[in-house]
């Protein structure tokens, strides 16, 4: 009953977050949970002020917060099998620069299971592929590139 009422006022509270290009999101406070970053910058700040993401741009925090969104919604409610349905079509028609931009996002905020996800997506689009191809995938111009 207690951990019910907890669980409910954490989704009451809301966490203001803004991204380097200015522009400020709303999420609940258990959706940031998902994020280590803002665990410890809330946990030290409180959830009054908002936490600057400065390494994160608006479209990709606007997805990062996507994803936590579903998994907070979804958690014990539905299939792993749906959840990882969900997860192939959050990626699927994201194009390359993206990914690595959620890759980096991901990191940054310290989202270990978004982080995973991304990487074997990349992993996935580039298995059996050439040097050759991957460099053009990631566009490399060659293994020396600054």
């Amino acid at each position: 009953m207690v951990e019910d009422l907890t669980v409910a006022m954490a989704k009451e509270c809301k966490v203001k977050l803004k991204s380097w290009d200015d522009n400020t999101f709303e999420v609940e406070y258990v959706v940031a949970m998902q994020s280590q970053l803002l665990n410890n910058a809330l946990a030290e700040t409180g959830t009054d002020n908002t936490v600057p993401l400065h390494n994160i741009s608006s479209e990709i925090l606007a997805k990062v917060i996507e994803y936590c969104e579903y998994h907070v919604n979804t958690a014990n409610t539905i299939s792993m099998q749906d959840v990882k349905m969900w997860e192939q079509e959050f990626v699927r028609d994201l194009d390359q620069a993206t990914l690595c931009h959620l890759i980096l996002g991901a990191q940054y905020m310290k989202i270990r299971n978004l982080l995973y996800l991304i990487c074997q997506t990349v992993a996935e689009r580039i298995k059996g592929k050439s040097p050759e191809e991957a460099r053009e995938i990631f566009n490399i111009q060659n293994d020396l590139t600054p």
